[in-house]
């Protein structure tokens, strides 16, 4: 009885202390670059950018793309992950909650600015961010009704970096008694995600709801451990992304496999974009490996059930119904006694990063990492 007592009594000054201005001011932007992979990859330099502020970070929603709609659906941040937890590494609010209570006096209508690196080229106007052109970034702020009055070109100012040297620098430019909100058209972070930031991913971690969703589907449709997770990325799109690794050696999130200078291995097609004989002999490999008794499959397009039941017939494969949550397919991915990604996707880094929080393994198709010769 004490302990809940102690848990209401904190979580209630959190909810009025989080509510008073914070002086020293707030950072948010639109996650508009890309799905869910990309997002996650960026918001935690975005995380990292405003703790280098020291800045409340007001967590945006989620940018989700459904095939039944003309526009972006915008997912609040906490339908997937706990809010409390990241405020063990820095202030954070959510964006439904900053916009309802705080908003009307901390940022009224009239001084809402909108912050870009350069102008936006097909801007009408000089030095326009143009921040609402374009799908998603108009129907992302028009969910809370936020339009724009004036814009900053922050250029070149950078958003990389860390120490009071960057803090200074935007503190100059942009005091916080005048520009309390620093409203980003983009989110103020790297892509793919900066090696300094990986860690941060510890801080990230499932909502209840989606905790307990995975937990269920282990119980009623796994059942057995050890189970295996992996990732598929076989769909046209991401074929044609591979055609050109020529030209982009260190393409989207291949740094979590081949390091950050390239020191782990070459990016080659075949890592890129594995054939079904690869995949299926990887897994054959691993579910040897762990004994595996079950293999969870994610895909953004075949699942190659039916191949991998015939090459393995004494293994249980089960995947989700197709129009089932990615989100839970991740939970699930993060759960398994071993997971297999596809080294370029940000999809599969989300998996690795948790996992490796967890101190859990992972290994890539298609992937071996260079072996360093002994002295």
């Amino acid at each position: 009885m004490l302990l809940i007592l102690l848990v209401w009594i904190n979580s209630l000054t959190w909810m009025v202390t989080s509510l008073e201005q914070d002086t020293s001011g707030y950072v948010v932007y639109c996650p508009c670059m890309g799905r869910f992979g990309n997002q996650a990859d960026q918001f935690l330099g975005a995380l990292a950018f405003a703790k280098t502020l020291n800045r409340t970070l007001i967590l945006p929603p989620w940018v989700e793309y459904r095939p039944a709609y003309r526009t972006s659906v915008q997912v609040p941040f906490d339908t997937y992950f706990k809010v409390a937890s990241l405020r063990e590494y820095h202030r954070v609010i959510t964006m439904e909650t900053f916009m309802k209570h705080l908003a009307p006096t901390v940022w009224p209508p009239e001084e809402r600015f909108s912050f870009c690196p350069v102008a936006r080229s097909h801007s009408p106007k000089t030095n326009d961010c143009n921040a609402k052109y374009g799908n998603p970034f108009g129907p992302f702020w028009d969910t809370f009704g936020i339009d724009f009055v004036k814009s900053e070109i922050f250029g070149p100012l950078p958003y990389d970096g860390q120490g009071i040297h960057l803090k200074k620098k935007w503190d100059e430019r942009f005091p916080p008694e005048k520009f309390p909100v620093l409203s980003f058209t983009a989110p103020p972070s790297s892509f793919p995600v900066q090696k300094i930031h990986v860690g941060l991913q510890k801080y990230v971690k499932w909502s209840n709801e989606y905790e307990q969703k995975a937990k269920d589907f282990i119980k009623t449709t796994i059942v057995e451990r050890p189970y295996i997770g992996i990732h598929l990325r076989n769909g046209i799109d991401f074929k044609r992304a591979c055609d050109h690794i020529s030209d982009a050696p260190r393409m989207f999130a291949s740094a979590q496999c081949l390091g950050y200078s390239g020191e782990k291995g070459k990016l080659t097609k075949d890592i890129c974009f594995p054939s079904d004989d690869i995949v299926i002999r990887n897994v054959k490999k691993e579910v040897k490996r762990i004994k595996a008794k079950v293999v969870f499959v994610a895909s953004d397009n075949r699942y190659l059930i039916k191949e991998f039941s015939a090459a393995m017939k004494k293994v249980k494969f089960v995947k989700q119904p197709s129009d089932a949550s990615p989100h839970l397919d991740l939970a699930l991915l993060g759960k398994a006694d071993h997971f297999i990604g596809n080294c370029i996707s940000t999809f599969s880094a989300f998996v690795k990063r948790e996992r490796d929080a967890n101190n859990l393994s992972t290994s890539f198709f298609a992937f071996e990492p260079k072996k360093h010769d002994e002295l």
